[in-house]
Formats: structure tokens, sequence, C-alpha cells
């Protein structure tokens, strides 16, 4: 059913190979993008649509979404399965929330994600920047749906209160792969600590009076039992975390993890029933799902999805203009 990979030559060399049939994706073109890449270039901005090679951003962009990247383009962390570039970053500039809030406000959505590289050189892992993102998408963007997809800011309790304080509708930290394979995939990164991560948004949020739900995302294809990726689904589930998503790992460059296993859209419905059987409010699980793919249509809340909608798009289904009056042309997000 799925298809086991590599395939080696006598050199010892991985034959390159063309993707299965169910992997193809649009190709990032037409006004829609065009429109949203010059949006996001004129307030400086990046997306980690662009810098993670994400398949999915000529639908995404089409659609007028898009994942904003805050806190630069280089990450403190060299993880194995990431096309991001690494090194030491240089890049900080305080006016960043606001701009983020305007591109947010021109686009007109009904529910954006805002995520970062890790940026373990700032004391508080960059926190303070994604709650100053939050409140002023707030101000701009009274009633959108705001999630923020955080490092795990090395723990820090601390960090990650402040950016519950500023009150996310979801927030994201994803494990990315089982407990066995952290280490070659992610690094710095700990399970356990992810893990906590989550459990501590959910305690925050309580503690706060307000409803957060919680999300985070698997990669499969790195050479992960069943048994493990069902463990990781219930050590998910110990934690409360409320929404999944199940993707494809796709190897960025021969520099990164190789890919063990094309897993077959059949099997990434069985995972999925099996995830939503455990409890899981909301599960994305396909080939080419993405931690931010379908981010809108996520929030468990139907009824909150609706008045969002409502109140973003007008009864000819354009959007409608953000508090500044304006709006960028195209169709609703």
């Amino acid at each position: 059913m799925g298809v086991d990979l590599p395939i080696v030559d006598v050199a010892g060399v991985s034959r390159a190979r063309r993707h299965p049939d169910w992997l193809k994706a649009p190709i990032a073109a037409g006004e829609s993008v065009r429109d949203l890449r010059q949006l996001l270039r004129g307030l400086n901005l990046n997306t980690v649509c662009e810098e993670a090679r994400c398949p999915n951003l000529g639908e995404c962009w089409d659609q007028r979404t898009a994942t904003v990247m805050i806190l630069g383009d280089v990450c403190t962390r060299a993880c194995g399965f990431c096309a991001i570039a690494t090194g030491r970053p240089t890049w900080f500039d305080p006016d960043e929330p606001r701009r983020v809030a305007e591109a947010v406000a021109a686009m007109g959505l009904e529910h954006v994600v805002v995520t970062s590289v890790a940026r373990d050189d700032l004391p508080d892992g960059g926190a303070s920047v994604f709650a100053a993102t939050i409140t002023e998408l707030r101000a701009r963007c009274p009633g959108m749906g705001v999630e923020v997809l955080i490092p795990d800011f090395n723990g820090d309790a601390a960090a990650l209160r402040s950016v519950m304080v500023a009150g996310p509708d979801i927030l994201n930290h994803n494990v990315e792969t089982v407990e066995r394979l952290q280490q070659p995939v992610r690094k710095r990164a700990r399970y356990d600590r992810s893990l906590a991560v989550l459990a501590q948004a959910k305690a925050n949020a309580l503690e706060l009076g307000r409803e957060a739900y919680t999300k985070s995302s698997i990669m499969v294809g790195l050479g992960e039992e069943r048994d493990e990726l069902l463990t990781t689904f219930r050590d998910l589930r110990a934690v409360d975390c409320d929404i999944l998503t199940v993707g494809q790992y796709l190897r960025p460059t021969a520099e990164h993890l190789p890919l063990v296993r094309y897993y077959h859209p059949d099997e990434f419905a069985e995972l999925g029933r099996e995830a939503r059987a455990m409890g899981f409010r909301h599960v994305e699980s396909g080939p080419l799902v993405r931690s931010s793919y379908h981010a809108r249509d996520q929030v468990p809340d139907a009824d909150l999805r609706a008045r969002r909608r409502a109140a973003t798009v007008g009864p000819d289904g354009r959007v409608a203009p953000g508090p500044d009056g304006r709006v960028a042309p195209g169709p609703a997000a």
C-alpha cells in the first residue's frame, strides 16, 4: 500500500525518485499568489510557506491564506527535516507585530496563523514578540481567529504564560515525530518538554478563565512504526491536545534526513480514524497535510467559525474591508 524507500545505488547514494501521484500539489501561480507575495514583501514580512518550501503554497495563497513567520528567517536550531536556514540570527525588529497586524487586516482573514523560527539567542525565546503580535492582531482585527505555532521556549514557563495571557484561540506546538526519533529529527527539542508545553498552555488558559484549543502535528515516513504513532496520539490526548494534523515528510534536500517511506492516502485515512476514536476534537490526516493546512477549518466550534466568516466575508462572497478600510483583492480566506 505504502511505498518503502530508499533504493540505493552501488555508490551508496539514494537515487532520485518521483513522488507518488497522490503527492502532486498545485503550482504557486495566479493573481492572488502575486498579490499576496507583493503585500508581504512590501511590509518586509516572512512566511513559513516559502521558507519551509511547503507543497501547499499554491493552494493556500490562491485562497489568500498564509502562515506569517516572525522573528526573522534564520533559526538557531538545525532540525533534520526542516528547510529553514540555520545560523546565528541578527534580525530583530520591535515594529514587526504592528506590520504583521497591518498585513493581516489588509487581507481580511477570518483566521491567521503566526509562527517563528527558534530563537534560543533571546532571553524569552521570542515569546514577548508572539504576545505583542497577538495583541496587535486583536486590536486591528477583532473577532478574527488567532493561532500561534510556537517553539518550546526551552521549557520557560513564564515565557509560555506571557503568550497565553495575550489570548490566542489556538496554541500550536508540534511534537513532529515519535519519541524514539526525536533526537535525529528535532535536535535540541525534547518529547517530554513538548508535551509539557501543551499541558501548560491548557492549564494557563483555565487559570486565565478563557478557552484555548491546543494543537500538534506529526510527520510520517521517517522510519516510525505504526504502534509508535498510536502511542504518540495517546500521549497527546493525555495532555488534552484538541487538534492533530498528520502529514507526509518530504525531504527538502539531500542534506536532510532521508525519506524512508511514502504512506498511501488510505493509510492516512486509517490513522485519522484511529485518532478521532481517541477523542481529538479535530483531525487532519493526509499526504499533503501540514500543521497550518486548512487551519481556519480546524477550530472545533462550528458556530464560532460561521460567525467569523460572516464578519469577514460580505454577502457577495468577497473579503470585507479591514478596520482601516483597506482590503486586498481576491476571494475570501
